[in-house]
Order: C-alpha cells, then sequence, then structure tokens
C-alpha cells in the first residue's frame, strides 16, 4: 500500500520546518552580527507569512468546496483497511467507488475549518512574538539561531495539533509546542530566573506528559484504536469495545469493569491538559516561568501554547470523548470556576506586571474553560430539537456527510437505516461534531446523541459553547498579546517591571500608555474595549443556554473581581508622574504593539468578524 499525502493539507507546518531548518543553517554560516541577526528575524517572519497565506488558501477553497461535508485531509488510512479491521469508517456518507473509500478512510490529519481558524490565531500570534524576539535579540546575549529555530519549531508544533485526529499526532504536536519552550526560557545565559524558570517548565511539562499517556494508555487499550473519531463510536457503544468483552452497546460498557477504566483515563487526560493550559489546580508554574523568562517567551506561553492546549483538549473532549461527557462535565465546570476564581484573586496581589499577566491568563483560561462545560447539554438540546441540517449535510440518496467524517445513523432519517445502528441505541453518536456523544439520558438508560452543533457545510467543532471558547481565546491573544509588547517597550527602561514602573506612562510614551491602557481595559470587558467584553457576553450567554446558573453567578463576581486589578493598573498608566529617561526601543517592538493593538481595535469595533469565524 502506497500512502497518498497532500502536500498542500500539511502546507502551513511543512513550511514552518523548512523555514527553521533554514534559519539554522544560515546561523551556522553567515557572520554574527547586528545585521545577521535582523536578517534571521526577518527570514522567520517570511516563514510565518508563507504559512498563514496557505492557511488562507486552504480557507478560501474550503469556502468553495461548500456543502461537501469535511475539510481536506491526508495520512489516511484506506477505506477497505477499516472496513476489514471491522470499522465503519468515519465519515458519515454512504456513496459509490471512489467517494466511498475516501469518506470511509480514518485520517490523522484534517484541514477542516476548525483548525484553520486555529492556525489563523497562532499565526498571527506568532507573528507579534517574532517581532518581540527581534527585539530581545538586538542586544546579542541570545543566539539568534538557535532562538528562531526553536520559536519556528514550537509554532508548527501549535499549527499542527488543531489538525490532529488521532492520540499519537495529538500527543507529538504537544510535545513539539512544549520542549523547544524549554530552551527558549533559559537561552538567556547567566540568568537565575531564566534558568529556575526553564527547571520548573521542564519539570512540570514532563509530569503533565507523563500523566496524559497514561491517561492516553487506558484509553487505547479499552478502545484498541488511536482515531479520535473511531474511539467516539466506541466510548458511546455504538460500536463494541475491543478491550471490553461483551460490551456492544452504551449500556453494556457503562455495566462493565472497563468503564471504571475509561473513567481514570479520562480524568488523566483532562489532567495532563489542565497542566499545558495552566488551569487549577495545575497551575502554579505558570507565575514563576512567566517571570523568569524572557517577555516573548512568556506571550509566547500565555497565547500560542495556551492556544495548542486547548485545541487538543477541545478535539478530545468532543470528539474522542463525547460519549464520556457524563464524566468530564463536571469536573471541567469545577475546574473551570477554580481556575477563574484563583486566577483573579491571586493577581489582586501582584505588584510585578509580568506576573499579573500571568495570574490573569490563569483566569482567563477559567473563561475559555466555562463554555465546554454545557458542551453536552448545548449537544441534547439540538438532538432533542432534530434538526439535521444543523451539522455536516445531507448527501445525495438522503445519506448524511459527517463533520468530521464517520457513519452516523439516526432513527427516522432516510437513508441511515441499518447502518452502525446497535441494540439499546436511541441515536447514533456522532463523531468529530462538537459535543456529540452519549449522553445519559433523563431515565439513566444512557442514550447515544447525535448532537449536530456544527455550522452548514461540515465544519468541525465551530460552533454553540466550542465556538464561544474558540472566539473568546482569539479576543483574547489579540488584547494580551498587546500588553506584553507594551511590557516590553519599559522592561528596557525597568529591570524589575513592575506595576509603579508604569506611572505615567501615558504622559512619557504616549502611544505605549495608551496602547497598554486600551489592551487593559479590553480585558476588563470595559468601554471602550468592547471585544472583552464581547467576548464575555458571548461566553455568559453560553452557560446559561446551558442551564448551568451556578457557574455564570461564578463567572459574574470574577469579572467585577477582574475590573480592579485591570483598572489600577490602567489608573497608573494614566497618572502623571516624573519623567524616566529610557533607552530608545527596537523598532520591531512599535510594529508588534501596532499589530496587536490594530486587531484588538477591529475586534472591538466589528466583533462579528470573530463570531462569523466561530459560529
Amino acid at each position: 500500500m502506497t500512502q497518498q499525502i497532500d502536500y498542500f493539507v500539511i502546507a502551513p507546518p511543512l513550511v514552518l520546518a523548512l523555514v527553521a531548518g533554514l534559519v539554522l543553517l544560515l546561523d551556522a554560516f553567515l557572520p554574527a552580527g547586528p545585521r545577521v541577526r535582523t536578517g534571521l528575524g526577518l527570514t522567520a517572519i517570511g516563514g510565518v507569512v508563507v504559512a498563514l497565506g496557505f492557511v488562507v488558501a486552504q480557507s478560501v477553497r474550503l469556502g468553495q468546496a461548500g456543502q461537501d461535508g469535511r475539510g481536506p485531509a491526508t495520512f489516511c488510512v484506506p477505506g477497505n483497511l477499516t472496513q476489514a479491521a471491522g470499522g465503519a469508517g468515519p465519515v458519515g456518507a454512504w456513496q459509490s467507488g471512489e467517494a466511498s473509500q475516501q469518506a470511509a478512510a480514518l485520517c490523522s490529519f484534517v484541514a477542516d475549518r476548525f483548525t484553520l481558524v486555529f492556525a489563523g490565531l497562532v499565526l498571527v500570534a506568532a507573528l507579534v512574538v517574532v517581532l518581540m524576539s527581534m527585539s530581545e535579540l538586538a542586544a546579542g546575549g541570545i543566539p539568534a539561531g538557535e532562538w528562531y529555530f526553536l520559536l519556528l519549531c514550537a509554532i508548527a508544533g501549535a499549527v499542527t495539533l488543531p489538525a490532529s485526529r488521532d492520540l499519537i499526532m495529538l500527543v507529538v504536536a504537544l510535545e513539539l509546542v512544549s520542549l523547544p519552550v524549554f530552551a527558549l526560557t533559559a537561552l538567556k545565559r547567566y540568568d537565575g530566573r531564566a534558568s529556575e524558570a526553564a527547571v520548573k517548565l521542564f519539570v512540570v511539562s514532563v509530569v503533565s506528559t507523563a500523566i496524559m499517556l497514561f491517561g492516553v494508555s487506558l484509553l487505547y487499550g479499552i478502545g484498541g484504536t488511536v482515531h479520535l473519531s473511531r474511539l467516539a463510536e466506541i466510548f458511546s457503544g455504538a460500536v463494541p469495545a475491543p478491550g471490553a468483552a461483551g460490551a456492544s452497546s452504551a449500556e453494556a460498557l457503562a455495566a462493565s469493569p472497563a468503564s471504571g477504566v475509561i473513567t481514570v483515563g479520562v480524568v488523566l487526560v483532562l489532567a495532563g491538559f489542565a497542566f499545558k493550559v495552566a488551569a487549577v489546580p495545575f497551575h502554579a508554574w505558570a507565575p514563576d516561568v512567566y517571570q523568569g523568562a524572557p517577555v516573548p517567551v512568556a506571550a509566547l506561553l500565555s497565547v500560542i501554547s495556551k492556544a495548542a492546549g486547548f485545541a487538543g483538549l477541545i478535539l478530545l473532549l468532543t470528539t474522542a470523548l463525547s460519549g464520556q461527557s457524563v464524566t468530564w462535565t463536571p469536573v471541567v465546570a469545577v475546574i473551570a470556576a477554580l481556575t477563574m476564581t484563583v486566577g483573579n484573586l491571586l493577581a489582586l496581589r501582584q505588584r510585578s506586571a509580568v506576573r499579573l499577566l500571568a495570574w490573569s491568563s490563569v483566569a482567563q483560561s477559567g473563561y475559555i474553560l466555562t463554555p465546554l462545560a454545557v458542551a453536552a447539554q448545548a449537544a441534547e438540546r439540538v438532538a432533542a430539537a432534530g434538526s439535521p441540517g444543523s451539522s455536516g449535510s445531507w448527501g445525495h440518496s438522503g445519506s448524511w456527510v459527517g463533520a468530521a467524517g464517520h457513519v452516523s445513523a439516526v432513527a427516522g432519517v432516510p437513508g441511515a437505516e441499518g447502518v452502525g445502528s446497535t441494540p439499546g441505541a436511541e441515536v447514533l453518536a456522532a463523531t468529530g461534531v462538537p459535543g456529540a456523544g452519549g449522553f445519559a439520558s433523563a431515565s439513566g438508560r444512557g442514550a447515544e446523541v447525535l448532537a449536530s452543533v456544527g455550522a452548514p457545510g461540515g465544519e468541525v467543532l465551530v460552533s454553540g459553547p466550542v465556538g464561544a471558547s474558540l472566539a473568546y481565546l482569539v479576543i483574547y491573544a489579540a488584547m494580551n498579546l498587546g500588553a506584553f509588547a507594551v511590557v516590553m517597550l519599559v522592561s528596557r527602561t525597568s529591570a524589575r517591571n513592575e506595576l509603579d514602573d508604569y506611572r505615567g506612562l501615558a504622559y512619557r510614551s504616549p502611544v505605549a500608555g495608551l496602547s497598554l491602557a486600551f489592551c487593559l481595559v479590553c480585558l476588563a470587558g470595559l468601554p471602550p474595549g468592547l471585544a472583552g467584553l464581547f467576548a464575555k457576553v458571548v461566553v455568559f450567554r453560553e452557560i446559561v443556554n446551558g442551564g448551568a446558573g451556578w457557574l455564570a453567578v461564578v463567572m459574574a463576581v470574577n469579572t467585577v473581581i477582574g475590573l480592579y486589578y485591570y483598572v489600577a493598573w490602567t489608573a497608573r498608566v494614566l497618572t502623571p508622574a516624573p519623567s524616566v529617561i529610557g533607552r530608545r526601543a527596537f523598532p520591531a517592538t512599535w510594529v508588534a504593539v501596532g499589530l496587536a493593538v490594530a486587531i484588538t481595535v477591529v475586534f472591538s469595533v466589528a466583533p462579528q468578524l470573530v463570531f462569523d469565524l466561530t459560529s
């Protein structure tokens, strides 16, 4: 069998990997100097821009494809092999010939709408981080070639992760994001805080990876497959579980001893990803690492690394583990409430600007997690509405083309009868659709629910609660990067970089001061920073509609708590103070500030741009 690879589909991470190698070669053969450092930075920017161009091209092609039910995919197991192994295949289409073979394939890399939105977010954020890096490296104390090589490798992993549709690729992509950051943190030689931060990050990341891999091994042991869509069928009871003898339905799986193993696996995987996104109680590493690392690395951790962690978490929860939502829904709700509360309360006590942004980032993780706690309820509502057009698309002969591409049968749907039905299944769970999966019914019998909450055209996972999380993450990225870019400007004149150092910034440097004030007001959700307000309203609406009233109250209280430290910092910026003579900032930092603030202003003026992408 010859593996067919679609290089256009994998072009964004492939370009980043090639440019990373090019940067390392150029650094090895060119003489060290300011011009070479600047040239390497511009080369890195060029690679990110080309990768972003491929993402835009893929988005255009996906839009032109219309309602074909799935994004382009590669690294696929042919349909005849999946059927020979006893699988129905991941795509919900009953067709003939080549279309049937392609539809039935289990693919490891899928460039659907979910992937493209995350890739666009990561690459635009990467532009800001690379610009900040050019300023950080201008002094010459950090080797530029190694820095840009590691940075591009981390960005390549972050672009690959949302496209991953099997457990192996998910883990490898996540480690590709994490491993270079250790070295980036420690590249600042003879800096004790940087070395300490690198060691802490290394230890925490190794522990979190071990925990997650243990959970992944348990899930694989029961499911007998690494593909997320196939795991969803197994854990929802639609397909017998190879690791649980006699578990041929959802009820049998829940009653078997394997259910305990699945529960442990779900909890361990969730804990592993909670480390990556700095969710409470797995958050303690964040403040020390953010403060000890160079400012561009702190920005990378707060946006790109966090986005990659959330991409993997969303894929696992709403796709592979959709049938186990009864287990993870309350856990996610409690973690979200604790994360936003602890993050906001501890941010109140901070005097260091970077540590305050670190605790703020922890709190923001709680806001992003919150909609996922009601994804199951949203799925049940859509399933109860019985709207077949709300996810995927209806192909020829009444066949349903699912968003992540796998067979799903719905009682009473033309063309769906007799395919994938199992005893006791009221509705066959569709995988790759946000919130889809087997949720326990009111009667306790455990219905397998088809929750199609995707947008027309079969885009995976981009709508409802997941869309709210993604919209918040996109807006948060712009606001946070703007704040970090200004913090980097101030760090050139103040080594300690405390909040009092920002007193009078709007008078010393009006552009920097007003930019920081605007980003902080956005993070607080106050006018004129309407981007943050709109993001919070979208999240709040989803959790209220999902019936989690107590979680909505917790979020409202935490939003008020967050107002204090954001407004207090803004007041310092706008308060007159004696002028301080500082060094001239590297031009790239001003470009980074301008880019981040411009995007934030656009989101404040036209937030529908974000909501159209994520719904």
